[in-house]
């Protein structure tokens, strides 16, 4: 199977490396990308074939779309020429499938993929849809590909992405906010800043894991905790009182929002 990237960015490079630890044969990649040092920097560490041409592209089985979104528009144009039945992966953005096969001349053999940065140390969750020339074979292909940087979930049908931006897309800063948050909490109750940030960091990676560890669901985890007429109790209390749930909502309400206003900004 070869895969050619375009674009050596954060992602790509995430996505590399989990093929290459779970025994992919990099070689078999090759990666468009026009910075010569980044191209050089590549090919050294990762062990990729590199290039600043489509040329090769004819004689691929997947291309990932890995440029910003504002660069896919015209990188689609330049691609266009170059396809035949090779499967496109599209990790941009906001980017809808309509508008993607749109711009590559009526195309459809293409998989749009929402990962998040989690991705980059093989612990994301890629949200995936497909458009509807994918083959069976193919979905299988993208899965395995963003199976190399976590978890994968198929949505019910490509009008959930917004959602999904806002809340695994979105999500990790939401939990480096909380994070700051705690950090902040145990220094104005007398921590140093060491203290501080060891406390916040391993209580919520260590929450994290046993939520994904355990037989219990969420709730129950919490009410474990959460002895009556205890402290936590009180922490609890307060949060409910502020509406704390609520707020999230709100957050996540206003980026898939803005998901839906930038994907249609960016159609244009």
């Amino acid at each position: 199977m070869k895969i050619h990237f375009i674009g050596g960015g954060n992602m790509a490079r995430a996505i590399i490396t989990g093929l290459k630890q779970n025994n992919f044969d990099t070689s078999a990649i090759t990666v468009l990308e026009l910075d010569i040092q980044k191209r050089q920097a590549l090919a050294a560490e990762l062990n990729v074939q590199v290039t600043d041409t489509y040329a090769e592209f004819r004689n691929t089985d997947i291309i990932v779309l890995a440029v910003k979104p504002q660069q896919l528009k015209a990188v689609c144009a330049e691609l266009k020429p170059f396809l035949k039945a090779q499967l496109l992966i599209s990790i941009a953005a906001g980017i809808r499938i309509v508008d993607l096969a749109r711009w590559l001349g009526d195309y459809h053999a293409i998989v749009r993929v929402m990962p998040n940065t989690p991705a980059q140390i093989q612990a994301g969750i890629s949200a995936l849809s497909a458009g509807t020339g994918v083959t069976d074979a193919q979905k299988l292909q993208a899965e395995s590909i963003l199976a190399a940087v976590g978890s994968t979930l198929w949505l019910e049908s490509e009008a959930q992405m917004d959602a999904v931006t806002a809340i695994s897309g979105s999500g990790p800063a939401y939990v480096f906010y909380f994070i700051e948050a705690l950090q902040e909490a145990a220094m104005k109750l007398g921590l140093n800043a060491n203290a501080a940030n060891l406390l916040a960091l391993q209580t919520v990676a260590g929450a994290s894991l046993l939520a994904t560890k355990s037989p219990d669901d969420i709730k129950t985890l919490r009410a474990q905790v959460t002895s009556r007429g205890g402290t936590t109790e009180q922490g609890i209390l307060t949060l409910e009182s502020e509406n704390f749930k609520e707020i999230i909502f709100r957050a996540a309400k206003a980026a898939a929002e803005k998901s839906v206003r930038l994907g249609d900004q960016l159609a244009q």
